[in-house]
Order: C-alpha cells, then sequence, then structure tokens
C-alpha cells in the first residue's frame, strides 16, 4: 500500500510542529484549526503531530513594548523551551506582537522558529500583481515596532498605517475579540478601518493581529486580504512537510 500524504515514499514522517500560544487562546484555537484544515490528509494518521503550549499567563506583549506592563521575554523563552523539550521540531508562535521578542526565541531554543512578518511579506509580494502599498491593521506594538514595515520594505511594498483613530478602533476590536465577543459591530468597526486602507492606496489588507482573522476574511474587502494566521499555518505546513510532498495545496 502507498503512504498517505503524511509519510514520504520513504516512510518519513513530518516534522513535529509546537505552537506557542495563549496568545490569546481562541487566536490559537484558531491557528490549530487552519493548520487541520490545511493539511493535505485521508485520514487522521496524515496531518503531522501538533503539539500546542497554550500559555494565556503569558504578559501582554503590547503592553510590554510601551513599557506599561512585565516583560513577557522569560515567560515566551520557557514557553518555547517547554515545546521543544514535549518534542517539537519547528515552533510557531500565532502572535503578532510577541514577534518584538523573536531573536530571544530563537536564541533560547535550537529547534526552527517562524517569523509570522517574513512569511506574509512573502506572501504580499506573492500577489499577482504584488501591491505598491499594504495596509496595516495590528496591535500597537506591532506598528510601533515596525517589524511588518521593515519585512514589506525588504519587498518593495510600503506600508499604510491607521489613522490615531483608526488605531484605536482597531485595539478596541482586538480586545473584544479577545473577550469573546466577535460580533457584527466589531467586524464592521474592522472593515471600515480596512476600506478607509483601501481609499488611501492600500493594494492589499494585512491582518497582522491574530485576532483579527477572527472578525475579517478574504471577501471582506476590495482587495486582497492577508490573513498571517492562515499564512503562518501554511509555512508550518511547508516546513514540516518539506521533502515529503511538494506543497500545501490551497
Amino acid at each position: 500500500m502507498s503512504p498517505g500524504p503524511g509519510r514520504g515514499a520513504d516512510g518519513r514522517r513530518p516534522r513535529v510542529i509546537g505552537v506557542l500560544g495563549g496568545m490569546g487562546p481562541l487566536a490559537t484555537a484558531d491557528f490549530y484549526a487552519k493548520l487541520v484544515r490545511l493539511t493535505p490528509a485521508r485520514a487522521d494518521q496524515d496531518h503531522p503531530r501538533v503539539i500546542i503550549d497554550s500559555n494565556a499567563a503569558i504578559p501582554d506583549r503590547t503592553e510590554a513594548v510601551f513599557g506599561r506592563g512585565p516583560d513577557p521575554t522569560s515567560a515566551l523563552v520557557e514557553t518555547a523551551q517547554n515545546l521543544e523539550r514535549a518534542g517539537a521540531e519547528l515552533i510557531a508562535v500565532p502572535c503578532n506582537s510577541a514577534h518584538a521578542f523573536l531573536g530571544a526565541i530563537r536564541r533560547a531554543v535550537s529547534v526552527p522558529v517562524l517569523d509570522i512578518m517574513d512569511e506574509v511579506a512573502r506572501a504580499a509580494a506573492a500577489l499577482p500583481p504584488p501591491p505598491t502599498a499594504a495596509g496595516l491593521l495590528a496591535a500597537e506594538g506591532t506598528l510601533r515596532m515596525r517589524l511588518y514595515h521593515e519585512a514589506l520594505a525588504a519587498r518593495g511594498i510600503g506600508v499604510i498605517e491607521p489613522t490615531a483613530d483608526e488605531e484605536t478602533t482597531v485595539m478596541d476590536a482586538i480586545h473584544a475579540v479577545k473577550a469573546g465577543d466577535l460580533g457584527s459591530a466589531v467586524r464592521a468597526a474592522v472593515h471600515r478601518v480596512a476600506s478607509d486602507l483601501v481609499r488611501r492606496g492600500a493594494g492589499a489588507v494585512v491582518l497582522g493581529c491574530t485576532e483579527l482573522p477572527l472578525v475579517m476574511g478574504a471577501g471582506d474587502a476590495s482587495v486582497p486580504v492577508l490573513d498571517g494566521t492562515e499564512i503562518l499555518a501554511r509555512a508550518a505546513l511547508r516546513d514540516a512537510f518539506a521533502g515529503i510532498i511538494r506543497a500545501v495545496p490551497a
């Protein structure tokens, strides 16, 4: 019998994916659901092993970036090390603002840790045609660290940021999602800011916070919407199945 999609002809298994999660728990659940949906599986055994540490006790990343709260570095590092000890062979962090601490996480483990900004920028550059500028919906800390600005600029793509009032709207929406509110008012607020970014020249919209894909999707703007959670899930599967299957289907 030929092997399923989860193993190569030589019987090799996919790499074990570690998920450094809990930031927030609903975003982590969304990431895992996307991993499952995107895996080219015919049976349970074709899925990669996934180890999730949903550590909701990790201090708020945005508050730390602004100096208003405790440093989450030690908690992020400890959680990443827990995943490696448990058998993770690569790590994904479905939290954009946590990438402000990516260097420390990577130095603390010996397995690869994916970079959501780099993966989203790569996806943006692959759009037909690639946009000259992308609208960025993200938490205050992510905007301040300018990680998306750098990743997109490396591929010749500019960033259109929300205004101060729009940034407040986005932060209110992120906090609402973290509190379990996925209702029409929250969705409408995020869609309105996205539409304003498009009117100001954005050729794509980046959902640069993993709460935002829970209230906005591909059909909610007149330009491509780049779901960072889904893009990170595709990247994790790409690396997990490297050498086993050629690509993860759409």
